[in-house]
C-alpha cells in the first residue's frame, strides 16, 4: 500500500538506504551460488530482478543535490537498468542480471555505505 501522501516521501537518504538494502540483498542472494543458478531457480531470478528494481527506482528518486554528494554512482545506468528490468521483462538478460549482482553490486555499495556515514540525519521535528 502507499503511503499517505499528505506524509510525504522519502528524502534522499532514506532512498540511499533502500539502495543499500535491496544491494546488500542482492550480495545475499548471490553468496554461494553461481550464474547458471539463474536458469534453474525462478525465486532467484525473481529476487534478484526485483531488488535490483528496488536501487533503480530509489536512485531515479534522488535529487540532483543527492546525487552530486556520491557523485562516483553511475546514476544514469542505474536508472537505465531499472527501466530495462521493469519494462523489457519478457528480454531481460540473465547473463547482464548477473553481472550486476556480482559485478556492480559489490562497489554500489561501498559507495552507499561511505555516503551514508557523512551524510546528515535530517532535523527531527520539533513537537
Amino acid at each position: 500500500m502507499p503511503r499517505d501522501p499528505a506524509r510525504g516521501g522519502p528524502n534522499d537518504r532514506e532512498r540511499l538506504q533502500h539502495m543499500l538494502d535491496a544491494a546488500l540483498d542482492v550480495r545475499t542472494y548471490v553468496a554461494g551460488r553461481g550464474r547458471a543458478d539463474l536458469d534453474t531457480d525462478s525465486m532467484l531470478r525473481r529476487a534478484l530482478v526485483n531488488a535490483l528494481q528496488v536501487v533503480g527506482e530509489a536512485a531515479a528518486r534522488v535529487t540532483d543535490e543527492g546525487r552530486a554528494r556520491v557523485s562516483a554512482l553511475p546514476w544514469g545506468q542505474i536508472v537505465a537498468a531499472r527501466h530495462i528490468l521493469v519494462h523489457v521483462y519478457w528480454g531481460i538478460d540473465a547473463d547482464q542480471v548477473w553481472n550486476m549482482a556480482v559485478e556492480d553490486v559489490p562497489a554500489l555499495i561501498a559507495a552507499l555505505e561511505a555516503a551514508l556515514v557523512t551524510w546528515p540525519l535530517p532535523d527531527k521535528p520539533e513537537g
